[in-house]
């Protein structure tokens, strides 16, 4: 393992998020805080409880997927791309360093940044709600392995896109409404029995309810399926990033 390359590319895309710290991290923070307002407050004061919480502390785990997901995907995604974009990803190809250990650099930074940001939207969601967390370790699991999946995801796409807007065509078009749409700010039970069913094909549902079932011990599917699913996504993420740098895909050509 060469560690000196893998910290080489870690340290330089963490120096690149401190140097755009307003649009990296100001920014999902107060969008975020808006949710509150808007969802917490607003809808939430029409709203009892959801599954014997109160609507502002169960949107909650839901916020942090959403904003963890997006920041992964996107900054993983950017991180890949430059160097393809300016031409230095020859550099890394011809250095001493093996496909994983470029991974593990650029993977490894966009998951830092996710879950710093993840950690630090938790701890303003206190001062919009008051609530406890069930299962401090297992959400922090949770996230952890969400942040690297998603990151996995956005290092796909860094390298299959051929420009700027198709990098940001995933993020936007599926990886945001499938959040949406995967039960963040409501539970999947609210739904009518054909919709629970279609909600069931939704990936993005077994990693929402298991986050969700860290912080009130109650999930709209079991937990070992969140787990399963989160292992079956980082492992076919794995094994795309392998096959396109053993076949050179859009990466040599």
């Amino acid at each position: 393992m060469n560690y000196r390359a893998v910290r080489a590319i870690y340290i330089f895309e963490m120096s690149r998020f401190f140097r755009t710290i307003t649009q990296s991290f100001v920014s999902p923070v107060l969008s975020t805080s808006l949710y509150f307002v808007v969802f917490g407050t607003a809808i939430g004061s029409r709203i009892d409880t959801v599954e014997g919480v109160s609507y502002g502390a169960f949107i909650v785990p839901g916020l942090i997927m959403l904003s963890v997901m997006t920041q992964a995907t996107a900054n993983a995604s950017f991180g890949i791309y430059f160097p393809k974009f300016l031409g230095t990803i020859y550099e890394l190809l011809s250095a001493p360093i093996s496909f994983f250990e470029i991974v593990l650099g650029y993977v490894g930074a966009a998951a830092t940044k996710a879950l710093f940001i993840g950690v630090v939207i938790l701890l303003t969601s206190f001062f919009f709600v008051d609530m406890q967390i069930a299962h401090p370790l297992a959400m922090l699991a949770f996230l952890i392995m969400t942040c690297v999946s998603f990151s996995l995801l956005g290092f796909i796409i860094g390298i299959w896109a051929k420009s700027f807007e198709q990098l940001q065509l995933v993020p936007l078009l599926v990886i945001t409404p499938l959040v949406f749409l995967g039960g963040s700010f409501y539970s999947v039970s609210m739904l009518p029995p054909v919709w629970q069913t279609i909600t069931l094909f939704n990936p993005v549902l077994y990693l929402i309810s298991g986050f969700r079932w860290s912080f009130f011990g109650a999930a709209d599917v079991p937990v070992g399926i969140s787990l399963l699913a989160i292992a079956l996504f980082t492992g076919g993420c794995l094994a795309v990033i392998g096959w396109m740098f053993k076949s050179g895909y859009r990466i040599k050509s």
